[in-house]
């Protein structure tokens, strides 16, 4: 694919439920996860009988004892009930409707405990939802990502309070908690309210109309709600100028960004060295009604000593910014491998020194934040004393694995990606909307192919149509291939026109290629897969989604180029051990610090594991809005 502009066509609305980014220091990528709180019905008429046999209650325990069994054991989740107090009378209804008890607080998983509370739930009184998801909240974290779960088999028979304007009022008061609703063998009228709970927060509606399909789909609902995505990284501030830039060393830095704001981060590159650098926004889920004005922009340009314009310069746009979409911009610099020329003016971009990298939020989408969290990456990766094979020409050939799918839970971003454990078969379930990412180390010499199987459903036809993606990516966070499909519920296999998505073997001179698309598979690490299903035509129809990703990891590992200096750290500092909450040191003096840049790149090791999200957008005939998400390279690396 085109180093230059790229037009993909991808499916609108992304829910964009992720798990919480790791700090980048370290490099496996611990996963951790958003408190989620799961709201019970045990309203009396949970007592009617299920048509696979037994109650709707029993149905019900039995499918939060299917999930409880299968969360992850870092995993944080509680359990709200309501309808256990009292009984259904009108007598008893003012009762009745304060009757929400909080029996789990959204704690490290104590799965004998909370199976234990699901056990003691005997069916009886009204159904409060606005009421149990107020209290849900208020049991949650106050900040961070969280999530609720709600099982229901009918509407609020309480309401005041309204519970999709609990919802509502939720989103206004700051909280921002995502909601996903089950409704459980529920009526048209139950089911608009639920979906409406939903939607107002960016979660998902899903059907299921008896207890066998509450088994399935509770805990593929619940492991979504797990994955919500928060930006971390090591606090640090960038200025206004270069002249007071903080100096950052490898690792993954948090800021703030305004809208329209430049800000400055400086980076001392010794000679020969290669830089990364990347910013990262994840926008929240807004109201939005003006189709041609929700679209971001983010930006990063390169400048040299005395603030000098190095002519680096990248950007990305995307549109459907208010559906929670995440916008990644990076830029890879080898300005500090090129001699100096003797020229005064060109030398300041050449050669080994402290550049200046300066990410600005540009375009600007409806209603978002005044100023928002931006994720920062900084990678600086050793001069080669030896650049090892020449570059690789040829795509790693796809060998389909045989055998039982491994369950893998994806992330959501490349923070939290799910680890693939080389070649074979690895399963998942996405909900509507999800966007998830795996990743798969790849040593030099070795090369990946992969393919994804979204699989039969059953629900076919337009309400449950979609778009299906994948992209592969590299280390550094450039797209390697992408391919996209429609989906109407049928089973189908990405990529549609050729075998697999493939990189070539891993070599430093693949950035010397005469391919463009090969230049960005030149470091060894972790290469990442993102699987996305889209939104169904018809909001809450369609269901989840099994997937299986085929992976072919191919090739001999072998030992790579020589580096001049040690690699202790990992180029991008996932091997240091510095704490998220250290200051990143600043300075004023717009020279090199006393440390000298060969002693900051002692911790710089040939792998790094690094995250790029990118912008989704949505172009199926007739049925959803045409979107548009490009990338355009205006210079390339270095000058």
């Amino acid at each position: 694919m085109s180093r230059f502009a790229k037009l993909l066509l991808v499916a609108a609305g992304v829910v964009g439920l992720s798990s919480v980014a790791f700090p980048v220091q370290a490099q496996e990528g611990e996963q951790t996860y958003a408190p989620t709180m799961l709201v019970l019905d045990a309203s009396g008429s949970m007592k009617a009988v299920d048509p696979g046999g037994g109650s709707k209650m029993d149905a019900a325990k039995a499918a939060v004892r299917t999930f409880v069994g299968a969360a992850p054991a870092e995993s944080k989740v509680g359990l709200t009930v309501y309808g256990t107090g009292t009984g259904s009378s009108d007598a008893e209804k003012a009762t009745g409707c304060r009757d929400v008890r909080l029996l789990r607080a959204a704690e490290t998983i104590d799965r004998g405990a909370l199976t234990s509370a699901v056990d003691g739930i005997e069916a009886s009184g009204y159904t409060p939802i606005g009421a149990s998801l107020r209290k849900a909240a208020e049991a949650l974290p106050q900040s961070g990502p969280r999530s609720i779960v709600l099982v229901s088999d009918g509407e609020d028979t309480c309401a005041p309070p309204d519970p999709c304007e609990v919802a509502r009022e939720l989103n206004r008061q700051g909280v921002k908690v995502v909601i996903h609703a089950i409704g459980f063998g529920v009526d048209a009228k139950s089911r608009a309210q639920l979906t409406c709970i939903a939607q107002t927060t960016g979660g998902t509606y899903t059907d299921a109309a008896d207890g066998a399909a509450l088994e399935r789909v509770l805990p593929r609902v619940s492991q979504a709600a797990l994955r919500t995505y928060k930006p971390v990284g090591t606090p640090i501030t960038g200025t206004a100028t270069y002249r007071n830039a903080p100096v950052a060393t490898p690792g993954q830095y948090l800021d703030t960004i305004g809208q329209k704001e430049k800000r400055y981060y400086a980076v001392d590159v010794p000679q020969g060295a290669t830089a990364y650098f990347s910013g990262t926004l994840s926008f929240p889920r807004v109201h939005h009604d003006k189709p041609n004005g929700d679209t971001s922009e983010l930006d990063v340009r390169v400048y040299g000593a005395d603030g000098e314009d190095c002519n680096g310069f990248e950007f990305e746009s995307v549109v459907n910014s208010s559906h929670g979409a995440a916008l990644t911009v990076a830029k890879t610099w080898d300005g500090a491998t090129k001699a100096k020329t003797g020229n005064t003016s060109s030398d300041k971009c050449r050669g080994g020194g402290r550049y200046y990298f300066v990410p600005e939020w540009s375009g600007i989408a409806d209603n978002m934040p005044e100023r928002m969290p931006i994720e920062l990456l900084v990678g600086i990766e050793p001069a080669v004393t030896d650049a090892g094979p020449p570059a690789a020409t040829a795509k790693t050939a796809f060998t389909a694995p045989t055998g039982a799918g491994v369950p893998a839970a994806g992330g959501g971003s490349f923070n939290v990606a799910g680890a693939l454990n080389g070649s074979g078969s690895y399963t998942d379930t996405l909900q509507r909307g999800e966007f998830v990412f795996y990743r798969v180390k790849l040593d030099w010499g070795q090369g990946l192919a992969y393919r994804v199987q979204y699989q039969e459903t059953g629900s076919h036809g337009i309400d449950g149509l979609s778009t299906i993606t994948t992209t592969l990516y590299s280390p550094f966070r450039e797209e390697i291939d992408h391919d996209f499909t429609s989906y109407n519920g049928e089973a189908h296999v990405l990529p549609s026109s050729k075998p697999a998505l493939a990189t070539v073997p891993v070599r430093y001179n693949n950035r010397k290629a005469e391919e463009a698309q090969d230049r960005n598979q030149s470091i060894a690490g972790w290469y990442y897969i993102a699987v996305k299903l889209g939104p169904a035509h018809t909001e809450g129809a369609g269901g989840p989604v099994p997937i299986r990703v085929d992976v072919t990891v191919a090739g001999n590992a072998d030992s790579g180029p020589g580096y001049g200096a040690t690699t202790a750290g990992g180029v991008f500092g996932e091997n240091a051990t510095q704490s998220t909450n250290e200051k990143p040191s600043a300075t004023n003096d717009n020279e090199p610090s006393a440390t000298s840049a060969a002693e900051r790149s002692s911790g710089i090791s040939t792998t790094g594991s690094v995250m790029i999200i990118v912008g989704v957008v949505v172009v199926l005939g007739l049925v959803f809005s045409g979107l548009m998400f490009w990338r355009r390279r205006t210079t390339p690396p270095g000058r």
